[in-house]
């Protein structure tokens, strides 16, 4: 993403934004409210379109964006509304983000015109196996406690095995201790993908992240280590206090 600009009427919601994701990091991307990760996100996923700048994907500008072209690019993403599909079970949910490496599409393997659903399926259990929810596979969605279906979602989301992971507020609506568990789990991740973390959450944020860039008011204030984003007075000012600044990390 490079020198990217949205604007909203007479509101600027990023204004020049540069950022890079680099291969095996997680990138954190945070900010007071009203800052612009929301707009940064969507402009990631292709919900909205730059009035100037470019995304970049493997040395190729894409020109276009849109949420539908993610998956054969190689980029899941996982919303804080989770998306999830209240009317299918949990496995059939995680069967959809692996569809990517079906012959035929997902919904054709439903009705038994693929050879692949046997392998398909157990590649969405392998994930749900990971995340210590095999158990609820057969389940639907609004049955389960919300962070189950948080760990639903990023199943789905990594049952695709893409090459960059993007997460909005992952950590949203979750315990100290279910956050503790997800920053283990993205951790986990760098050796097999990239990840742009969007959030508010400061410890989850200084655990995982190898570089976080600052937004304020649209525009990038600060970017480094977590040690230099902790120590930066602009960033304390904008948005992470003394009680986060001070912490013991």
């Amino acid at each position: 993403m490079s020198g990217v600009s949205v604007r909203f009427g007479g509101l600027v919601a990023l204004s020049g934004v540069s950022l890079t994701v680099a291969p095996g990091r997680v990138l954190g991307v945070i900010g007071p409210n009203g800052a612009g990760k929301t707009t940064l996100f969507n402009v990631a996923c292709g919900f909205i379109r730059p009035d100037a700048g470019t995304l970049t994907w493997r040395g190729t500008e894409l020109r276009r964006l849109r949420p539908h072209h993610l998956a054969r690019l190689g980029i899941a993403r996982g919303l804080q509304e989770l998306g999830l599909f209240d009317r299918m079970t949990v496995l059939d949910n995680v069967l959809v983000g692996a569809d990517r490496h079906a012959k035929a599409g997902f919904f054709s393997s439903l009705l038994g015109l693929t050879r692949d659903e046997k392998a398909l399926t157990e590649r969405a259990m392998a994930y749900l196996d990971d995340f210590g929810i095999a158990d609820v596979a057969h389940r639907y969605p609004a049955s389960l406690p919300y962070p189950v279906r948080k760990r639903v979602a990023l199943a789905r989301a990594l049952a695709g095995e893409p090459d960059l992971l993007l997460l909005d507020e992952p950590a949203g609506g979750l315990s100290a201790a279910e956050i503790a568990d997800v920053g283990t789990l993205v951790r986990g991740l760098t050796d097999r993908m990239s990840v742009m973390l969007v959030e508010h959450h400061m410890d989850l944020v200084m655990a995982v992240c190898d570089e976080i860039v600052v937004l304020d008011f649209g525009k990038v204030i600060a970017r480094g280590t977590p040690d230099e984003i902790r120590a930066d007075p602009a960033v304390q000012a904008a948005y992470l206090g003394e009680e986060v600044a001070g912490a013991d990390r």
